[in-house]
């Protein structure tokens, strides 16, 4: 469809061809286009730019790349709603979800993920904008999005990079974007992948708190919890085994009584042994029965496909990272994916305690990069000579004072509206799904708002999108719990 293009710059201008390689701080570039979602099709237009964040004397201090898809045939903004989405790192950018998951572009690659040439995007049948507008922000450093530094001054990464900084100007940001786009009667969610979980765990809180804006809902997909991810706890390492033993099925590294069942049958008595009984053994620490410790150990081998020696040598905690390296270490010699363990890699040796590199990422780094250069420049028309950051410079990260689980639960607790899913991928080992339904668990101890969360898994990775049928049923998935979680003129009350 012929596109229609428009261009506003306003504040502090600076033309899109300047030779000193910046982008104007407060642009769009207006584009329209149309995509056929389940047999119906959904005109929109997409506004591409730079918006300011400003501090509190009302200085800028960074602008931020966007994307923001809306759809044209929707005269009353009132009762549609917008997303707003983020992808995690922290440090990378909204590519990720942009153009392989929700939105009306996807990239072309083959059934299962994997890298097809020649690169670049196609339309998306299953993108949820027929339900839902969306908008996707690079947070500082990410993208083209960068921090705006006074001449002579040096940045200060404390406005920025880390957990609560994060959120306090992502929130201030959101609130003018709302502002600025007419959408504060809109019902509004927020998603976010990966270290993305944490910010809109954050998010949440800051929104209705700082700036008395209230949720819908809040979408993890693919959640990191640094309460328990990466801390060497007794609940981290027992965690991780029901991921264990859904990459062990895959490969076919289970014992043939396990193998022969399908996933949805052995992960549930995976998890039973990983609470109920791994948990309190490693809880024990060197003080184990020798006798017990050989039984937990026999069993832990038949659920990881892992042999009982090495799980031995490890005082039954097995990292992730020796467990890519282990599982096909005496068949293939391969590694296998740290974000999708579907994927093989080949290290220089075959010894030692992890990969050389991640095999899923590079490939998916072979489909996105090029992608994502081509989508923004061509067909949005956005052209700059900056570098699109796909991972940027985000350290050192400020992890401190990380309260995002009680925030979110406070704003659950005061909105009766806020509903979450949260989206895994029983392949992902880096935050294994496992690990999401226990973020899950933790954030209502009380019990009293759990009919409010919903858990989805699926049978891939990390971005569980990138596998096609995946990608049917996750954006299905979300259409659904958009619409569930609309308040269809029901009062916000308990």
């Amino acid at each position: 469809m012929k596109k229609i293009v428009f261009i506003f710059l306003l504040f502090f201008g600076i033309s899109l061809t300047a030779q000193d390689h910046r982008i104007p701080l407060d642009t769009i570039v207006v584009t329209k286009n149309a995509v056929v979602i389940k047999g119906k099709t959904v005109p929109y237009k997409v506004i591409t730019g730079m918006q300011p964040v400003w501090n509190d004397v009302g200085e800028i201090i960074a602008s931020l790349y966007y994307t923001y898809y809306k759809r044209t045939d929707v005269k009353n903004t009132a009762k549609r709603p917008i997303i707003m989405s983020f992808n995690g790192g922290p440090g990378s950018a909204s590519v990720w979800m942009h153009i392989a998951y929700t939105g009306p572009k996807v990239l072309k690659i083959d059934e299962e993920g994997f890298p097809i040439q020649p690169y670049g995007v196609k339309d998306n049948p299953n993108s949820i904008l027929d339900v839902s507008d969306i908008v996707y922000i690079n947070p500082v450093n990410t993208g083209y999005s960068r921090p705006v530094v006074a001449k002579g001054k040096k940045l200060d990464k404390s406005l920025f990079f880390g957990i609560n900084a994060d959120v306090n100007y992502l929130a201030s940001w959101l609130n003018t974007f709302i502002t600025r786009n007419n959408r504060w009667e809109s019902p509004k969610y927020i998603i976010g992948e990966s270290y993305g979980g944490t910010r809109v765990m954050g998010l949440a809180a800051e929104l209705q708190n700082k700036q008395w804006m209230y949720l819908n809902g809040v979408i993890m997909v693919s959640p990191a919890d640094y309460k328990v991810l990466r801390t060497g706890s007794s609940i981290d390492y027992a965690l991780n085994l029901p991921y264990y033993t859904a990459a062990a099925w895959y490969h076919k590294m289970l014992p043939e009584k396990y193998q022969q069942l399908d996933l949805s049958e052995i992960l549930p008595k995976a998890e039973e042994f990983a609470i109920n009984i791994l948990l309190p053994t490693i809880a024990k620490g060197g003080f184990i029965n020798e006798s017990e410790k050989i039984v937990i150990a026999n069993l832990f081998s038949e659920y990881s496909g892992l042999s009982t020696k090495v799980i031995l040598q490890n005082n039954l905690e097995v990292s992730p990272s020796f467990f890519w390296k282990e599982l096909l270490r005496d068949k293939t010699g391969q590694t296998i994916g740290r974000l999708d363990s579907r994927y093989l890699g080949l290290d220089k040796r075959e010894s030692g305690n992890s990969p050389d590199y991640n095999s899923e990422l590079t490939s998916w780094l072979h489909s996105f990069t090029p992608a994502i250069n081509y989508y923004i420049r061509e067909e949005l028309n956005f052209k700059t000579d900056v570098k699109y950051n796909v991972f940027g410079s985000v350290s050192p990260w400020d992890n401190r004072n990380n309260n995002v689980r009680e925030g979110l639960r406070q704003a659950m607790a005061q909105n009766p509206y806020l509903k979450v899913l949260i989206q895994s991928g029983y392949y992902d080992g880096a935050t294994t799904y496992f690990s999401a339904k226990y973020t899950m668990w933790k954030t209502d101890p009380s019990g009293k708002m759990k009919d409010r969360f919903y858990f989805k898994g699926y049978r891939s990775g990390h971005m569980m999108y990138l596998r096609n049928e995946d990608l049917q049923k996750a954006n299905n998935d979300l259409r659904t719990f958009i619409e569930n979680s609309l308040s269809n003129g029901k009062s916000a009350k308990y």
